[in-house]
């Protein structure tokens, strides 16, 4: 059987799939997603199913739940690493953070403040705290800080929380690293929980009209927003309301850390890049 989604979708299939996708159980808007993305998780779907078409696909899901959850869970952005992008996570370390430390000596506000936007399972959480953790140097009274990680997935904040890896996963760490933060219990890794104390895990949709910024930070006012590798799976204008609601959070001067791909979204939403193939951006 030739399996091969249909190459564009008309404005009626996205009707129709985001119809059937709507068990009154899900919030799940597929039409946020950028057109591509959906094609390319349907053609896994066909493959999985042996399934020759969208049309055909839409056939199935009228009449099987079980097939409805699967593919609005493989349109959840879950995939995430221990320090993903190195370079990035060296302008921070070398650049940023010691000038933001520098700047809360004498500011009215001493703590730093860092939203991670969309957190998966923690590792980028986690990366960010050892960051401050090892500038910090054991020394509490050198600055503060405060991490708010959230995901709009409960399942996936849940697992952040616990902090639990294989040790496939650790692949992008030292050896020291791996020994000063994690305990190894079994064939798996837990985060000790002096690295977990300065980060807060919540549930958050970036799409929710409700709150303009994460409940458990309050006021927002974030020095670094990162939200990375997550644009690109939406439509410009979703991409344009998640923007603009990670911008009004931020703290004047801000940071904003996206993915390597996502390099051009930024430039054409009015922010510059504050240092050469870095991802960390200003507005412009």
């Amino acid at each position: 059987m030739k399996i091969n989604p249909d190459k564009t979708f008309t404005h009626h299939r996205i009707s129709s799939l985001k119809l059937l996708m709507d068990t009154g159980l899900n919030s799940t808007d597929i039409s946020r997603y950028d057109e591509q993305f959906l094609r390319t998780t349907l053609q896994k779907r066909f493959q999985e199913i042996q399934c020759a078409n969208t049309d055909d696909y839409l056939e199935v899901i009228k009449h099987n739940t079980e097939e409805v959850s699967f593919f609005l869970k493989s349109l959840q952005i879950g995939y995430s690493e221990f320090f993903r992008n190195s370079l990035t996570f060296a302008v921070l370390e070398k650049i940023i953070l010691p000038s933001l430390i520098q700047k809360k000596k004498v500011s009215k506000r001493k703590e730093i403040r860092i939203w991670s936007a969309a957190c998966s399972v923690g590792q980028e959480s986690y990366s960010l705290a050892m960051v401050m953790e090892e500038l910090k140097n054991g020394d509490a009274e050198k600055f503060s800080y405060r991490i708010f990680a959230t995901d709009q997935n409960e399942a996936l904040v849940n697992e952040a929380r616990k902090g639990n890896y294989s040790e496939k996963a650790l692949n992008n760490l030292s050896l020291k690293r791996v020994n000063q933060w994690f305990t190894k219990r079994g064939d798996s890794y837990t985060v000790k929980q002096e690295l977990k104390n300065n980060i807060d895990f919540s549930v958050f949709d970036l799409f929710s009209g409700q709150f303009s910024c994460p409940p458990a930070s309050i006021f927002g006012d974030f020095d670094i927003v990162v939200c990375a590798n997550l644009l690109f799976y939406y439509k410009d204008e979703f991409r344009q309301a998640i923007l603009e609601k990670t911008g009004n959070c931020m703290a004047n001067g801000g940071y904003l850390v996206s993915g390597e791909t996502e390099r051009q979204i930024l430039t054409d939403h009015n922010y510059a890049e504050a240092f050469p193939q870095s991802a960390i951006f200003r507005k412009k």
